[in-house]
């Protein structure tokens, strides 16, 4: 992994959502080997204690649990001990590339229930502490999915284009007390995400057009690092951005 050993972060907190694998385990490290305190979480146990194993001599501190419930989310809070200066929503999951006529309604309240109420539980909670200090960074996960409809099927690609709409509000919002809140929207990315397709008529109608306009896959780490560059003072002017991070994919 890249040496982000700066300290750019040292003296703050950090809540970091899905950090057992993928985007929100890179930004863990990077933000943790920064100097930051980090409350890491995840659904999966196994995966935390992974980073526990991996960052050790840091300060890490884990919540399991589902941020679909209201107790995780306080849980975080808890761990945090009243102090948050950074907010990555990391978490998500991808709905099979299945359209509109094919979702089911268990389906379509999942993946908002991960993909934008957990962010908006998590961002209503730290909200509070920000403003006691006139400081914070919000950072949420995207996709290329919310600047097109070619990307995912019609629960995701409709999730992350809610989380942009919040992304923005909460920006507007909270700017003027001192709390930037931006989002990344990658392309393809390696993790560990669930990408199997649950529909025959989606993958097909929507797999030419990513063939044909999609930039090949990035790392996770390169994500992470544009969610702590968002974090970070260096991006101290830069509020209510959906900042693409796609190798290009959204020019096309």
């Amino acid at each position: 992994m890249t040496d982000h050993n700066t300290a750019r972060f040292t003296g703050r907190t950090a809540i970091v959502t899905g950090a057992g694998s993928g985007i929100g385990w890179a930004t863990a490290q990077i933000l943790a080997r920064a100097g930051a305190t980090v409350v890491a979480n995840d659904v999966a146990e196994d995966r935390l204690h992974d980073l526990i194993a991996d960052l050790g001599d840091f300060d890490l501190r884990v919540v399991t649990g589902d941020l679909t419930q209201e107790a995780t989310v306080g849980e975080l809070l808890g761990a945090a001990d009243g102090r948050v200066d950074v907010l990555a929503n990391i978490a998500g999951v991808m709905d099979g590339v299945v359209p509109a006529d094919e979702v089911d309604d268990a389906t379509w309240q999942r993946i908002f229930d991960i993909n934008v109420t957990a962010v908006l539980r998590t961002t209503r909670a730290v909200i509070p502490l920000m403003r006691s200090r006139s400081s914070g960074a919000i950072v949420n996960i995207a996709s290329e999915a919310a600047l097109r409809g070619s990307v995912g099927g019609a629960a995701y690609t409709a999730s992350k284009h809610a989380v942009v709409g919040l992304t923005k509000s909460c920006a507007v919002m909270y700017g003027p007390q001192g709390i930037r809140t931006n989002a990344v929207a990658p392309g393809a990315v390696v993790t560990g995400l669930d990408m199997s397709v649950k529909s025959e008529y989606g993958p097909g109608r929507v797999g030419p057009i990513m063939q044909a306009t999609m930039s090949p896959p990035a790392s996770a780490e390169q994500i992470a690092s544009t969610v702590a560059w968002l974090a970070s003072d260096a991006a101290a002017n830069i509020n209510g951005v959906v900042l693409a991070s796609d190798g290009g994919w959204s020019a096309a």
